[in-house]
C-alpha cells in the first residue's frame, strides 16, 4: 500500500512531487493508518514549510503537502511513521504518528483557503480512504489530537464540505443524548481522549462542528457528541 501516485478508480489524477524528508521511523508494533489528520502549516511559503519539513534538527515532518495553487508534495511514504501530530490523544490511541497520515495545507492560519488547495486535498483523501479501507470518520484535524495545544486547521477550514462529500465526520444527530451520560464522558465516546479540562475539549470539538457556538456545552452539542460516539465507537 502507499503510491508516489494518487489515483481514483484506477485512472492517475494526482502526481506528487517526491520530496523526502528524513524525518520518519517507523510505525510502532506494525501498525497501520488508521486517521488522516489534517494541518496548516503556519508559514509564509510553501517553500519554507518544505524546508522545515526536510530539516533534520526540525525533528518534524508530514506525508503530503499541498500549496495554495494545489501543488502536492510527499515527504515520507504512507508505510512510515511521520512526525506530524506530537503530544496527544485520540481515539485511545496516544501514538497518533504510528496510526496516522498527515497532511499539511498551505496557509498561515488566518487566511481563508485556496480552491484549488481544496480540491486537490478533497482528491488526496478519496484516494486515502479507498486505499487504507478507512471510514470518513478517519478524517480528523491536529486541533482534535492535540485539544488546547494546536488549532489547525482552525476555524477558516470548511468541515462542513468535507462532510457532504463523505470525506469527515456527518453525524445525524437524530438522537438526545441520555441525561446520565455526563459531557467528559460525551466527548471521549466521540474521539476526544487527549488530556485537557473539558472546556478545551468542549472548544475543539466546537471547532469542527459549531464554529461559532461560544458557553456551556448545551443540548444540541451533546446530540452531536452522542451521534459521533455512536459511530465511532472508540472508547
Amino acid at each position: 500500500m502507499g503510491s508516489n501516485t494518487v489515483s481514483s478508480c484506477g485512472a492517475a489524477l494526482i502526481r506528487p512531487i517526491w520530496y523526502p524528508s528524513p524525518n520518519f521511523g517507523v510505525r510502532r508494533d506494525g501498525l497501520e493508518p488508521l486517521f488522516i489528520v489534517i494541518h496548516y502549516t503556519a508559514m509564509r511559503s510553501v517553500e519554507a514549510a518544505l524546508e522545515r519539513l526536510c530539516d533534520p534538527t526540525a525533528k518534524v515532518s508530514a506525508h503530503y503537502v499541498i500549496s495554495r495553487v494545489g501543488g502536492v508534495w510527499q515527504l515520507v511514504s504512507e508505510e512510515s511513521r511521520a512526525w506530524h501530530a506530537g503530544s496527544g490523544s485520540w481515539c485511545g490511541w496516544e501514538d497518533v504518528n504510528s496510526v496516522s497520515i498527515g497532511i499539511e495545507l498551505d496557509n498561515d492560519g488566518q487566511s481563508p483557503f485556496c480552491e484549488p488547495q481544496i480540491v486537490v486535498l478533497e482528491t488526496l483523501l478519496k484516494d486515502i480512504l479507498d486505499r487504507w479501507n478507512l471510514p470518513p470518520q478517519a478524517v480528523i484535524g491536529h486541533s482534535d489530537v492535540a485539544p488546547g495545544r494546536k488549532w489547525d486547521p482552525g476555524g477558516r477550514f470548511d468541515w462542513d464540505r468535507l462532510a457532504r462529500q463523505g470525506l469527515s465526520a456527518a453525524p445525524s444527530c437524530s438522537q438526545e443524548a441520555p441525561n446520565d451520560i455526563d459531557l467528559q464522558v460525551l466527548l471521549q465516546r466521540a474521539g476526544y481522549t487527549a488530556v485537557a479540562r473539558h472546556e478545551v475539549l468542549l472548544k475543539a470539538f466546537r471547532l469542527r462542528h459549531r464554529m461559532h457556538i461560544e458557553g456551556p456545552a448545551d443540548k444540541v452539542d451533546r446530540m452531536i457528541l452522542y451521534a459521533l460516539g455512536q459511530d465511532l465507537d472508540c472508547v
